[in-house]
């Protein structure tokens, strides 16, 4: 994998793959503000299935579990803007702001197509990423201001996401994980996202389903990658990455140990 990516800041970086694809299983811990400049990406949720491709702009929110899948496109590389709206930048941001927007617990991704305002201050940010002297601080903190007071100029709704402090609350187990279950992340994240610590989480999930955590996942993202093969016929080295699993040598290894066979035979 290629992948090169320049920090002005900390918070603000510009990211560029080269390969043919980059997939990851990701819980970001803050809010993502993202612009493409080219490319393709697939990110999957529990929710909904999101595509987005040159031009675009989105916002992923924190302690939301995603795979994402990022692809070059038309011979150019997979290369994006990255914001990232830290709860410490938020905090200072709202502690002089009255939100009335209701707090939204569990926020989805928000897409800001092509704004023109929010294009602009992204794009500005371009030449600076050549600079071999350190991007003023201040000048930083002015640009991530800009972008937060844009969203709340076009998405009223918005501080209802980006105000909320909260740790994820205490959560049914049994419902997080039917339905989070082909994300591939630690069982640490998996526990924090349901409220637990991971002593609590491993005990709670032995009384609620009689099995470790990790048998269980394998079994559930083995039953999701058999059902995808072979009702839905899609290919090996997609289910592969959307069902949790590393890679293909992986995936195909458990696959044939769980079910007797290879993936391959259920295309044939």
């Amino acid at each position: 994998m290629d992948h090169i990516s320049k920090y002005i800041t900390p918070e603000i970086k510009l990211s560029c793959y080269e390969d043919e694809f980059f997939k990851s299983e990701i819980v970001f811990d803050q809010h993502m503000l993202i612009w493409f400049i080219s490319g393709e990406t697939r990110i999957v949720q529990v929710d909904a299935v999101h595509r987005f491709k040159t031009g675009d702009i989105f916002l992923i929110p924190r302690n939301k579990p995603a795979t994402v899948i990022n692809y070059p496109k038309d011979g150019l590389p997979h290369k994006t803007v990255v914001m990232l709206l830290t709860t410490d930048i938020l905090r200072n941001f709202y502690s002089n702001v009255e939100v009335k927007a209701k707090i939204t617990p569990v926020p989805g991704i928000r897409s800001f197509n092509n704004h023109p305002l929010l294009e602009s201050c992204l794009a500005s940010l371009i030449p600076y990423f050549e600079m071999s002297e350190p991007f003023p601080e201040n000048l930083a903190s002015l640009k991530i201001a800009e972008a937060i007071s844009i969203l709340r100029v076009i998405d009223p709704e918005i501080d209802g996401t980006l105000s909320n402090f909260d740790d994820p609350h205490k959560v049914d187990l049994i419902s997080f994980m039917e339905k989070n279950y082909m994300f591939n992340m630690p069982i640490e994240k998996f526990g924090y996202l349901t409220g637990r610590s991971l002593t609590t989480f491993k005990r709670d999930f032995k009384k609620a389903f009689n099995i470790t955590p990790q048998r269980w996942l394998t079994q559930k993202r083995l039953e999701l990658a058999h059902y995808q093969l072979a009702e839905q016929r899609r290919k090996p080295m997609e289910v592969c990455f959307e069902t949790g699993f590393e890679n293909l040598s992986h995936f195909s290894f458990a696959f044939k140990k769980q079910f007797g066979y290879a993936p391959t035979k259920l295309i044939r």
